[in-house]
């Protein structure tokens, strides 16, 4: 049997990553759950791989607990799905989002593809390389208060822009043919200086 060695790298810390080692036969959920025996995060929480193209645009959606709309849409889940399915290129690639309430999006990269070792149990963790930042829970984002005095304030000024009231404004008379040069040879040093 083939096992697939998956890349998983957070989209954000781009130094942390882990390298898992998946029966080609298993589900995206088996996956998910790996991902997240390796980060320590819960693992029932709603969650979705997207089938990607090198630049990470998110194709097909593979969903676990899944709203009623996308259920409604048809969209494919996690326990349904074998990842040799949508393994088509050496280097496939899944765009993955954990936890949609406070998300971590994650790039999920195929590089090997390796044959089966007698005696090792798999899924398996390879390899893995930083700390996974912790879940931050609602409970710590601070609250904003009507009462913040250090929030700046802008004064609005009074004056309209372009409009001055103290401004004299001349108006040129069409019978003043003195004026009409004055005027054009004012507008043509204007021009000028642009």
């Amino acid at each position: 049997m083939a096992i697939y060695r998956f890349r998983v790298t957070f989209e954000d810390y781009e130094d942390i990553y882990r390298d898992i080692d998946m029966p080609s036969k298993s589900t995206f959920v088996e996956l998910h759950r790996e991902i997240h025996k390796s980060t320590g995060y819960q693992v029932d929480a709603s969650s979705s791989f997207y089938v990607s193209n090198d630049q990470w645009k998110k194709g097909t959606e593979i969903a676990l607990m899944p709203s009623q709309r996308k259920i409604d849409a048809g969209v494919l889940l996690m326990e349904d799905i074998r990842l040799s399915k949508f393994i088509d290129d050496p280097h496939q690639k899944f765009y993955y989002i954990y936890n949609f309430d406070r998300p971590y999006d994650f790039h999920v990269e195929l590089v090997k593809i390796l044959k089966e070792e007698e005696g090792k149990e798999y899924p398996a963790i390879f390899k893995s390389v930083g700390q996974a930042p912790k879940m931050v829970a609602a409970a710590n984002f601070p609250v904003a208060s009507d009462d913040d005095e250090d929030d700046e304030y802008v004064e609005e000024a009074t004056e309209e822009y372009g409009v001055d009231e103290d401004d004299d404004y001349d108006t040129m008379d069409g019978d003043d043919e003195d004026g009409e040069e004055e005027g054009q040879a004012e507008f043509g040093s204007v021009e000028e200086d642009y």
